[in-house]
């Protein structure tokens, strides 16, 4: 995290470390805060052991996804990196094994499915509906100045958005870890007591006590296994598009930062939520979602602990939505590729779109009173897409990933030799490159002839 590789930058590029930073920003959102205590407070204490489980198979997934998206990613005609599911569809899939209509077809119809979540409004309305409770805020006041402040953020595009994650993430991911243990340590005589029930709950199910009703094992699973992915974004194609952009040695070290993201999500903060609603007893008095949380962290820091809870959402949510929005650039961008003006117009056109629907989803809810389930439902039919998709070609290259890692172990942990003839990143094959080349010169020669046209008719 601190090596002089972890933070080196080229043009073009994010460090390993921002980008690590800028992917656990874009899954360590309010969910870790409400999701998880929903996952308790639905599934029992043995939804945790259940969490942990899935987290340690999408460690392995996000690991997989990194690696292959940062291995195939590709310069554009401006010298920026670009990475993710699209181009190992597209280059690993359609041109290096010859599926070309398979593989077009699969990056299409990740990215149309992928692109489609952004009118999901993000996390605006969990962030509303928190500072509501902790501040008294009115819900549509706090969307309009969250979205000004992501507009100002997403302004200057991924650089400015990754040195914000940089400085952002570290910070709130230290700043709810150290509030979290303070507050366990002062339940700990509930600890070990905890942890008996996470682990005998998980295959029992649990009593129903206090406002909580019980629940099976069967729920226990579903509840944990579904927070865990919803959570650490493991087989969604996400961070994997920022990790392409990193300035890296070789596409499995950064993907070993991708497995580095799930443990802290997942691992980490979302436990931290967890244990904090079951030491303190509040999981069985009969709340639900962040409301849990805040009554949890309430009874111990008093008034502080909503304000606390207030705050650490805010920061969050912030983190999540910029870090979602150089993933929408970065498929964007891809699919525009031999259309960069069009791509530069629309580029500067989300920048504006992007936050909309945060106020647009926030406004109809309050002003119609309606709840969220419906908008919920079809946020989670629009996953369905690229979470197939991607892990489909994840399947379908695993051979490519396994000489990838044979190719990592060889040269950096001395296990096996070194293959002269094995290129580190696709685009290392002088062939490869050459094509490459000949594609970004046609893009900007359009370009070109664009600027020099507008010119023209400015000077007419």
């Amino acid at each position: 995290m601190f090596s002089e590789e972890a933070n080196q930058k080229k043009a073009g590029s994010v460090t390993p470390f921002e980008a690590v930073c800028v992917a656990i920003g874009g899954c360590v959102g309010t969910g870790n805060i409400g999701g998880v205590a929903s996952a308790v407070a639905v599934g029992g204490p043995g939804a945790v052991f259940w969490l942990w489980v899935w987290a340690f198979f999408g460690m392995t997934v996000k690991c997989v996804e990194t690696t292959l998206g940062c291995y195939y990613r590709s310069k554009d005609d401006t010298g920026r990196f670009f990475g993710g599911s699209t181009y190992f569809m597209e280059k690993g899939i359609a041109k290096q094994m010859g599926y070309v209509k398979f593989g077009v077809g699969l990056a299409f119809a990740f990215g149309i499915g992928f692109i489609s979540q952004f009118l999901g409004g993000s996390q605006a309305y969990t962030i509303s509906e928190v500072l509501n409770q902790s501040f008294g805020f009115d819900m549509i006041g706090v969307t309009v100045a969250y979205s000004i402040i992501l507009f100002y953020i997403i302004w200057k595009g991924t650089p400015r958005v990754a040195a914000f994650a940089a400085k952002a993430v570290p910070f709130m991911c230290a700043l709810f870890i150290v509030g979290g243990l303070v507050l366990i340590g002062a339940n700990w005589q509930n600890v070990p007591h905890v942890f008996s029930m996470i682990f005998h709950d998980a295959f029992t199910g649990t009593a129903a006590v206090g406002g909580f009703v019980g629940s099976t094992v069967s729920q226990a699973i579903s509840t944990g296994v579904a927070r865990s992915i919803n959570s650490n974004e493991a087989g969604q194609g996400s961070s994997p598009l920022i990790h392409g952009s990193a300035n890296t040695v070789h596409p499995l070290r950064q993907g070993i930062w991708g497995s580095f993201e799930v443990f802290m999500d997942t691992i980490i903060v979302c436990s931290i939520t967890a244990l904090s609603v079951l030491c303190t007893g509040a999981w069985s008095e009969g709340y639900t979602g962040a409301t849990l949380t805040i009554k949890a962290y309430e009874s111990v820091f008093g008034r502080f602990g909503s304000v606390y809870i207030g705050l650490m959402c805010a920061l969050f949510g912030i983190t999540t939505t910029a870090g979602w929005y150089t993933y929408y650039i970065a498929v964007m961008r891809h699919g525009l590729r031999y259309k960069p003006i069009l791509a530069d117009k629309l580029e500067l056109l989300f920048k504006f779109i992007f936050p909309l629907p945060n106020i647009v989803i926030v406004s109809s809810i309050v002003l119609t009173g309606n709840g969220p389930d419906l908008f919920w439902t079809m946020v989670n039919i629009s996953l369905v897409a690229p979470v197939f998709t991607n892990l489909l070609g994840l399947f379908i290259l695993r051979n490519k990933f396994f000489e990838i890692l044979k190719d990592y172990k060889a040269r950096y942990m001395g296990i096996g030799k070194v293959d002269p003839n094995f290129y580190v990143f696709y685009e290392d094959d002088p062939a490869v490159a050459k094509e490459e080349e000949e594609i970004r010169a046609k893009v900007r020669a359009v370009r070109e002839a664009a600027y020099s046209s507008n010119k023209a008719k400015i000077v007419s």
